[in-house]
Formats: structure tokens, C-alpha cells, sequence
């Protein structure tokens, strides 16, 4: 009875298994998938019943850089990483021998010829449409693994030392040319409002002389500075002269 009860015990003991929070377990019975076991302590049949463990959380998958030859024959070298979670455990162990193995490889595959499509500023400018793609790619074949592929990213875009010195160029270019465009417009709306304010003093040539009378004050507050008159204002100081000079002759005349 003793070494029975110990047997039954070492049965027991034996059938025990732990599944993770994490986890479903995949039970199988003579090579054949029986049932599924969700997280806790559960026990299967020693011997005759198996049970395999399946993760469930997402996978990140880093992708290898990958020596590429975009549209434009420019070679690069790209490196990206995926993100996948399993949906379907039975799937996942039925239909494919291993699942990130097999991720891993059409990842390396479908960058490398999506890639290849787009020239390289395309590539620069279009990531997401080219992780979109990827992605769209990867979750067709993986779809009958019963695995989701959430979404790739490009992490890193190397470029031979050329292309980045004429990336540079040209970057420098184009902001050399937004600063003369602004400085020319710039120069255009001064030059409107110099043609604005011309038309006002034309309007109201007391104005100009009132122009002149300030930026003399504004030249007297500096010590040790020459004054040149502008022509206007010589030949007003004249008129005012000769005004002058008529009126003390007229106050000269005998009655």
C-alpha cells in the first residue's frame, strides 16, 4: 500500500506543470494537439500527454543591416526592426517549425525589395510608406503561422560618405537660397514703402523739408561729425537768404 501511495504521488508529482501569465500551453497526447491550458498550475498525463509552452507577448525582432541598391543605384545600408505577437499557439507549433527564424528571414528579404523600389530620397523622406509596405508584406505570409506582425520600423539608414557630403551640399544650397529669397522680399516690400513714402512727400514737400530738419537733430547729438546738407535743403537755406537780403534792402530805401 505504502510504495502505491508513493507511486500515485510520484505521478502526481511528475503530471505538474506551470503555465505563465504570459503563456498558453499546447497539450499534446501521443504526438496529437489535445486541448490548450491557460495560466496557473495545471497537470497532464506523465508519459502519455505532453505540453508545450507558448509565449504570447510581442517579440521585438532586430533586422540586420542589409546592403541595398536603391532605384537610383545608390547603395546603402539599412537596418530595421519588427514587432510580433502570436495569436493562434497551435499555429504557431503546427505550421512552422520556428516562427522568429522564419520572421527574421522574410524580414531581411521583403527590405531588401521594398527598398530596392524607391530612390534614395524617396527613402529619406517616405519612411513610413516603406514601413507600411514591409509590414503589410510580412503580415500575408505570417498570417498562417498564427502570428500578427504589428508594424516594422527603419532604424537606421547608412550612406556612403559622398552621398552624405553631397546631401550636405545640397542641404546648404537650398537654405542659401529660402535666405536670398527672404532677403529679396525683404528688399521689395522696403523698396514699396520707400515708393510710398516718395509719393507722400511729392504729395507734401514740407514733409521733406521736416525730414531733413530731423535727421540733422539726430546728426547733432554726435560730437565731431561732419554735416553734409542734402541739395533740398542748400536751396531752401538760399532762399531764405535772398529773402532776407530783399527785405533789409527795402528797409534801407528813403521815404
Amino acid at each position: 500500500m505504502t510504495i502505491f501511495l508513493v507511486v500515485v504521488v510520484v505521478i502526481l508529482l511528475l503530471g505538474l506543470r506551470v503555465v505563465q501569465q504570459y503563456q498558453k500551453g499546447v497539450v499534446f497526447l501521443f504526438g496529437r494537439i489535445v486541448g490548450l491550458r491557460g495560466p496557473g498550475l495545471t497537470w497532464i498525463v506523465p508519459l502519455f500527454q505532453s505540453m508545450r509552452n507558448v509565449d504570447l507577448r510581442t517579440v521585438t525582432l532586430p533586422v540586420p543591416p542589409q546592403k541595398i541598391i536603391t532605384k537610383d543605384n545608390v547603395s546603402v545600408d539599412i537596418s530595421a526592426v519588427s514587432y510580433y505577437h502570436i495569436v493562434d499557439p497551435v499555429k504557431s507549433i503546427v505550421a512552422i517549425q520556428d516562427v522568429r527564424e522564419a520572421i527574421d528571414q522574410i524580414a531581411q528579404t521583403s527590405l531588401r525589395n521594398v527598398v530596392g523600389k524607391f530612390q534614395l530620397d524617396e527613402i529619406l523622406s517616405e519612411r513610413e510608406t516603406i514601413n507600411a509596405e514591409i509590414t503589410k508584406i510580412l503580415d500575408a505570409f505570417t498570417e498562417q503561422w498564427g502570428v500578427v506582425v504589428s508594424a516594422v520600423e527603419i532604424k537606421d539608414i547608412q550612406l556612403p560618405e559622398d552621398m552624405q557630403r553631397a546631401i550636405a551640399k545640397q542641404a546648404e544650397a537650398e537654405r542659401e537660397k529660402r535666405a536670398k529669397i527672404i532677403s529679396a522680399e525683404g528688399e521689395f516690400m522696403s523698396a514699396q514703402k520707400l515708393a510710398d513714402t516718395a509719393d507722400i512727400m511729392m504729395d507734401h514737400p514740407i514733409a521733406l523739408q521736416l525730414r531733413n530738419l530731423q535727421t540733422l537733430t539726430e546728426i547733432a547729438t554726435e560730437k565731431n561729425s561732419t554735416i553734409i546738407f542734402p541739395a533740398q535743403l542748400m536751396g531752401t537755406l538760399t532762399d531764405i537768404q535772398n529773402f532776407l537780403r530783399q527785405d533789409a534792402a527795402g528797409a534801407k530805401r528813403p521815404e
